[in-house]
């Protein structure tokens, strides 16, 4: 069988023994490293996109992929702002939200929480909140009845458990003939939720929209409104373009500028492993192009007896290095 003449000296060096052992051996070392530091720099490069990917999913089953807001912090009449942003076709749903930053007391134990007021039945159309209560129903939310649903992580800090009696003391003050005290209402814990995500089951708790208005007074105010679209990847062009279609008194927000620092945090490490690991690849490189050239080196006399007997010095290129 017809072989090229580069292809059938170029393994009868293979297999020819070594003057040098220790260039046999770089070279050998050398294409492990190369090949070793390849392998991990594409692994860890998967294992990171996955990461990122993982997370960027957590985050978007219980955020909103877009925030309606207006200038004055308080949102009247939501249910004309949603019509307005529903007219553009790639807003796919909304919902009302009521938010705060407020302290949380169950006996001796004081931790501090974010508030969320919702509206159970908007809410399944712009999260998957519904999906990651594991002990209770969103729908135990009831305008009146003051019930309140915790993260499962803030309800094994705080000791709480369902039917536990919880006081929730908000930043807005009585003033009274004592002097200032602070507004405090008492909830009943009757759910816990899971997302998977520390800071949200660390940090977040849920009560229903008009007990959030009622203890932070909005009145028939809403912080905001929850937006959700058909494609999420699209969310700041989307937001952008929506907010020049709507009056001047309103504003969006979107995902990827609400969790901005997380996922540029990621995109460091992302980088940072990338760079470490192409510089692995590129001591393996140099080490590879050093036992080349002492190859060459070492084969001085038998490229000379080559060019004597008409080799061109591609044909010697490619035994050598091909």
């Amino acid at each position: 069988m017809f072989r090229p003449l580069e292809l059938f000296i170029g393994l009868r060096y293979t297999r020819a023994k070594r003057r040098n052992h220790f260039i046999s051996f770089i070279t050998l070392t050398s294409t492990l490293g190369m090949a070793l530091g390849i392998t991990a720099l594409i692994t860890v490069l998967s294992v990171m996109s996955g990461f990122q990917k993982e997370v960027r999913e957590r985050i978007l089953s219980l955020t909103p992929h877009a925030t309606l807001y207006q200038w004055n912090g308080r949102l009247q009449d939501w249910p004309t702002a949603l019509a307005l942003a529903e007219r553009d076709t790639r807003v796919s749903g909304g919902a009302p939200f009521v938010r705060g930053e407020v302290m949380l007391n169950v006996g001796s134990q004081v931790s501090g929480a974010i508030l969320q007021g919702i509206l159970p039945a908007q809410e399944r159309n712009v999260s998957e909140l519904a999906d990651k209560v594991v002990i209770g129903q969103l729908d135990d939310l009831q305008a009146g009845q003051f019930n309140i649903i915790l993260g499962e992580q803030l309800a094994n800090t705080m000791g709480a458990a369902i039917g536990s009696k919880i006081t929730v003391i908000t930043p807005q003050a009585n003033t009274t003939a004592l002097g200032t005290v602070p507004v405090l209402k008492r909830f009943t814990v009757s759910g816990i939720f899971s997302s998977g995500m520390y800071d949200f089951d660390r940090s977040l708790a849920l009560i229903h929209i008009d007990d959030a208005a009622k203890l932070f007074r909005l009145g028939d105010s809403v912080s905001g409104l929850r937006l959700r679209l058909s494609d999420a990847m699209q969310a700041p062009r989307v937001a952008q373009e929506l907010a020049s279609e709507l009056p001047d008194s309103y504003y969006l927000s979107d995902w990827t500028r609400e969790h901005a620092n997380y996922f540029r945090a990621v995109q460091i490490e992302k980088t940072a492993m990338f760079i470490i690991l192409m510089l692995i690849v590129a001591v393996a490189a140099f080490n590879i192009v050093s036992a080349l050239v002492m190859v060459v080196t070492d084969k001085q006399a038998d490229i000379a007896i080559l060019r004597t007997l008409g080799a061109t010095l591609a044909s010697i290129m490619g035994i050598f290095m091909g």
